[in-house]
């Protein structure tokens, strides 16, 4: 087995969430930063709330209103002449 390719362990390394929760777990990383939680997720807290990343609800409610807002095109219907 080849030697010095793995990265070292951390026994403490902290996992902090921007609810204010702090997780002491292990791994390569010594600090890390997340957006979301089990103690904040809708799924686990039973709460209705929207997590929008980067307004892509707003992008998504913006093209659904700019279809309604569109005029629909008639469809043609072409019709093969037999020689």
């Amino acid at each position: 087995m080849k030697k010095n390719i793995h990265p070292q362990y951390h026994d403490n390394a902290t996992i902090t969430c921007t609810c204010g929760q702090v997780f002491k777990v292990g791994g390569a990383v010594v600090k890390t930063e997340v957006e979301i939680c089990s103690h904040c997720h809708p799924f686990y807290t039973g709460e209705k709330k929207l997590i929008d990343t980067a307004g892509r609800v707003e992008k998504f409610k913006a093209r659904t209103q700019k279809k309604k807002e569109a005029p629909k095109k008639k469809a043609r219907i072409r019709i093969k002449k037999k020689s």
